[in-house]
């Protein structure tokens, strides 16, 4: 079974938090087997056995329960790469998770989310994989750094409508309510977050397509060299890059990827995807991209998707969101 990781900046944040609660960060990481050297390794990735460890060491060290809130507010824009800022530059909050899910693996393997609506509201799910059960402390800071990162778009009062964890309820528990401020179910099924419909389909005021484009070129790279195996994201990888040059044929990813092209397309129909089902993706999600930011043409929007032409663009934009790019815009 391959081992589980985490990208190592995650450690920064968690010392950081032990230095200003007076601990020795040093010593805790020797003792759960961590290089501190690889904190300055943006690549660089730690076992998650061995994170788990240090966050076990850590609050038995600082006695703080909540650990985990703590390190989420010692977070950075550039702790989780290139996927800071790309978050920052979608156009809603609802394109900012949607990103969450789909890079989530630059973060960890360990893990797996999930972004689903119910009527007005959308349910934001950490899953596990293969068996594995990351630290409660470690799915404390990501739900706080979630809330966080809501927070600095829609301001200081937003909140979501509730909260489920997994981990049983811990001593002073009120440190989950002042910094979640929403009813909270401890020892639940799932570890999620409910959010308003309306907010999260709210511009946000740092919206900018073409930054999070490259971003997500970064981001996509960055996961094409440490997962070798994710296949999908390296087949996005190329399209992202290569769509303003116009619509890229199959053997030309495959060209891309130093695969031919049966090997391209048997590996993609094991993930249960082909060539054409990511072209569509990609396009798609661009496009409603493109389409919120209104410094962008129609003709424009035509060119960096690699349609040969504005018609072939609208009739495809119809196809997937029942209505056209202008009229999509204006609705918007």
């Amino acid at each position: 079974m391959t081992q589980t990781t985490v990208l190592s900046s995650w450690g920064r944040a968690i010392r950081r938090a032990l230095d200003a609660a007076g601990v020795d960060s040093a010593r805790l990481f020797a003792e759960a087997g961590l290089d501190v050297a690889a904190l300055a390794d943006p690549d660089a990735r730690y076992p998650l056995a061995n994170t788990t460890k240090l966050w076990a060491l850590a609050v038995r060290e600082t006695g703080d329960p909540a650990f985990g809130l703590t390190v989420a507010t010692q977070v950075t824009q550039t702790t989780f790469h290139a996927l800071g800022y790309t978050l920052i530059a979608s156009g809603t909050l609802r394109e900012a998770f949607e990103r969450m899910v789909r890079y989530f693996r630059l973060v960890t393997d360990a893990a797996e989310l999930t972004l689903e609506r119910e009527d007005d509201a959308y349910r934001f799910e950490i899953g596990y994989v293969g068996g594995v059960t990351p630290a409660a402390e470690s799915i404390d800071a990501f739900v706080s750094l979630f809330v966080r990162f809501c927070r600095s778009q829609l301001g200081r009062g937003f909140s979501p409508l509730r909260v489920a964890l997994r981990r049983p309820r811990p001593p002073h528990a009120e440190r989950f309510d002042a910094v979640l401020r929403c009813p909270i179910e401890f020892s639940a099924s799932r570890n999620a977050v409910w959010f308003d419909r309306a907010a999260f389909e709210r511009p946000m005021p740092d919206a900018n397509p073409e930054l999070a484009r490259h971003n997500d070129e970064v981001v996509l790279r960055y996961l094409s060299h440490f997962d070798r195996d994710n296949l999908r994201a390296r087949v996005r990888a190329v399209l992202i890059e290569r769509l303003p040059g116009g619509e890229p044929s199959a053997r030309e990813v495959a060209d891309a990827l130093h695969l031919s092209l049966r090997s391209l397309q048997r590996r993609l129909a094991d993930e249960g995807t082909s060539s054409a089902a990511l072209l569509n993706e990609v396009r798609r999600e661009l496009a409603i991209s493109y389409l919120r930011n209104p410094r962008y043409s129609i003709g424009e929007i035509t060119f960096l998707l690699g349609f040969a032409d504005a018609s072939a663009f609208t009739r495809a934009f119809k196809r997937w969101e029942g209505r056209t790019p202008t009229k999509f815009r204006q609705d918007a």
